[in-house]
């Protein structure tokens, strides 16, 4: 493209740049609003979890509430999806099941995060000795099996927490986030160690910035992209584990409802009743889904590699759309 009053011709890639020059993560969320699976996926975790917020306000009897006259109701205009043994309403437990299965997958990747960061960026940036022990002892729980491993440290502190489904909650996404942890260390370190060798830090370094600062503000931002990604990812598979451990009676204590908790009850009357365990399993795969969509499209958005390709024009500026077309 020639520029008026000047011979310089401006390459169709120069003004791509100009157009990227919000940053990494105004480029990627144009590239994430072009994924119409990621907006799906996006759409509904925000529609379940408004749902979540305000169950109070959605649901249509109290989630515990018992009517002995009703049990084994089949869907009807009463019961949208009809009762359980003790004549609970079913889609009021979904809704507030909700909240359970999204509290437990965020908290979850909040306490993986949170140790893997640490971990991984102590690894990266330490002594080689500090690295081979961190590593050593990361690679000694990821060889662990994950599910029997949770099923372990709830195990023992079942007993102490007996009775509270508060407690219990808590102990239920710690336990899973001790377990889910490795993965997000395992990839902050390699971050860490690929993003030390590039130029950036080599000149904080020359500057006189303290590892403390470069981890913090050169580092640590800069390998957000892929933990953002696994996070998302590890949002169901959380999900998915705590409905494991109510199937299997680990779960929160009863009447507390949680989609696997709801699984678990309507599993024994699954032949002459399959709404009770139809719908909360609809709802678990639906959320597991939405979540893989929107990690999907993340994953592609934040790539690196994809920032360095000619950008796709329907989603650039006017301006530079404008100056596309006439250079073309």
């Amino acid at each position: 493209m020639r520029e008026a009053g000047s011979d310089r011709v401006t390459p169709l890639p120069a003004v791509a740049a100009e157009a990227r020059s919000g940053g990494l993560w105004r480029d990627a969320l144009w590239r994430l609003a072009g994924n119409r699976l990621a907006l799906a996926g996006a759409a509904l975790v925000l529609l379940t979890a408004a749902v979540a917020a305000f169950a109070p306000l959605v649901d249509r009897y109290p989630p515990n509430q018992q009517d002995a006259t009703a049990s084994f109701e089949g869907p009807s205009a009463r019961h949208w999806l009809g009762t359980d043994q003790l004549g609970r309403d079913q889609y009021s437990r979904l809704v507030n099941g909700a909240r359970v299965s999204l509290s437990v997958g965020i908290l979850t990747q909040t306490v993986a995060v949170t140790l893997g960061l640490a971990v991984g960026l102590a690894a990266g940036l330490g002594f080689r000795a500090l690295d081979s022990l961190l590593m050593r002892f990361t690679d000694a729980v990821y060889a662990f099996p994950d599910l029997l491993f949770v099923i372990l440290l709830v195990s023992v502190f079942r007993e102490a927490v007996a009775g509270s489904a508060t407690r219990t909650l808590i102990v239920t996404f710690v336990a899973i986030g001790l377990v889910t942890w490795p993965n997000i260390a395992r990839l902050v370190r390699g971050q860490i160690l690929s993003l030390r060798e590039q130029e950036f830090v080599r000149a904080a370094e020359v500057l006189g910035a303290s590892r403390l600062r470069i981890a913090l503000v050169h580092l640590l931002p800069n390998a957000l992209g892929p933990v953002i990604v696994t996070a998302t990812f590890g949002i169901p598979a959380a999900i998915f584990a705590e409905a494991a451990l109510a199937f299997i009676g680990l779960g929160l204590p009863p009447p507390t409802a949680s989609w696997g908790r709801l699984v678990a009850d309507g599993y024994d009357a699954i032949t002459n009743h399959p709404n009770l365990v139809l719908a909360p399993g609809l709802a678990i795969a639906a959320l597991m889904m939405a979540f893989t969509f929107l990690g999907d499209g993340l994953r592609d958005a934040l790539d690196p590699r994809l920032a360095a390709r000619e950008p796709r024009v329907r989603l650039l500026p006017v301006q530079v759309r404008r100056r596309l077309k006439k250079a073309a």
